[in-house]
């Protein structure tokens, strides 16, 4: 479906005048990401459609030259290969269920799977009868981070049970591989160091070589006060400490990124529905596009748009709260918005292509649903 275009977001807003959240995307800049992560990583690029599955965003990353897909659910993996027959898709959830993986195999020919746990590697053995050169990854626990979200208290094996369970994933005629995954928005290239050396210690305590190391996602993006490395020093981490470990030399690398390739594509404008004192009530809020202005704890940058009139350069911190009639519908801390902030002006809220329309709930009956594309470059965060 064609979307609406505008050269800037204030004509989107002289045009539509929109009482209603908008997406304001960017596929020029989705674009650029993608063949930022393709040119750089020295193997294959998945991206980790549970970012952001908008099908325009999909558009433009397929566009670019993304060709595998880091899928967690049937439904992901129906919209991949629905949408894009030739795309790959890699069943990467740890637990799936038994009629998930029959389909994704039956119906959508998926052939690569995660497991961390041996009940479900007889899940996947029963449901699709053997490994026949099938890939299969276990993946592993890795160490805390500087991250966002620690992804291994969920998932992951330990590294003493690792070893035996690549044994048995070659056994069962998979080809084996590993995979971890450092932890969301992580800020230390060195994190990374440290999973690949554990890694190795899989490698060296089982009996085979693997076909596949996955080093996952967490590759972040620049927040409010929040200024991480740049992707080369994270894929630097990555190739230095591969050539410390005993890889066959046609093991295949592969990354997940998900929130470093869209948080830039896409800004959200929101429009303030009333002022109370030191206090803006907004559209959307913390149960819809912007739940991990709570959960991850990313402040996201900011501005406010009254189209053909100036708002004043003089700035008080204000509480800002969602639409719904729940008292938690607020994002954390207090933002510094334009004194003169009032009823009908719109805040144009940047790097919210990620974990954005995703996450929206429809509770209280508020949802946000319309997307547009922008010409203009991203809102980021100022230096």
């Amino acid at each position: 479906m064609s979307l609406k275009h505008f050269a800037t977001v204030e004509q989107m807003i002289a045009e539509l005048a929109p009482g209603y959240p908008v997406y304001c995307l960017r596929p020029k800049e989705l674009e650029r990401n993608a063949k930022l992560f393709l040119d750089t990583f020295p193997g294959r690029v998945l991206y980790a459609v549970k970012c952001n599955p908008e099908l325009n965003v999909l558009n433009a990353l397929y566009k670019a030259g993304i060709r595998h897909f880091d899928t967690a659910s049937l439904n992901e993996i129906a919209l991949i290969r629905e949408n894009f027959p030739l795309a790959d898709c890699y069943f990467m959830h740890p637990v799936k269920s038994r009629s998930a993986i029959s389909a994704a195999k039956d119906v959508y020919s998926v052939d690569h799977f995660v497991i961390d746990h041996e009940d479900e590697l007889d899940k996947i053995v029963d449901a699709i009868g053997g490994g026949d050169g099938k890939v299969c990854l276990v993946r592993v626990i890795t160490p805390p981070a500087n991250a966002a979200y620690n992804l291994s208290q969920k998932f992951g094996a330990t590294v003493e049970e690792a070893p035996a369970l690549l044994n048995r994933v070659a056994r069962e005629g998979f080809q084996p591989g590993l995979a971890f995954h450092v932890g969301s928005q992580c800020r230390s290239p060195e994190a990374f160091s440290a999973a690949i050396r554990i890694m190795g210690q899989v490698v060296d305590k089982s009996d085979v070589h693997i076909h596949y190391l996955d080093v996952g996602g967490g590759f972040p993006v620049e927040y409010v006060d929040d200024a991480p490395p740049p992707l080369k020093d994270f894929v630097d981490a990555i190739t230095s400490t591969l050539r410390e470990i005993n890889l066959r030399g046609d093991c295949v690398l592969m990354c997940e990124p998900g929130r470093g390739m869209v948080a830039s594509g896409s800004s959200l404008v929101v429009q303030v529905m009333l002022r109370k004192d030191s206090s803006v009530y907004i559209n959307d809020g913390v149960y819809h596009s912007l739940s991990e202005t709570l959960t991850a704890g990313v402040r996201l940058p900011m501005r406010v748009i009254r189209p053909c009139k100036q708002v004043s350069s003089d700035l008080t911190p204000f509480a800002i709260f969602g639409p719904t009639c729940d008292s938690t519908d607020r994002i954390p801390g207090e933002i510094m918005l334009p004194s003169c902030i009032r009823e009908g002006d719109w805040i144009e809220i940047g790097q919210a292509g990620a974990y954005s329309n995703a996450m929206t709930s429809r509770f209280n009956g508020f949802i946000a649903e319309t997307f547009v594309n922008i010409d203009e470059a991203p809102l980021m965060p100022t230096k």
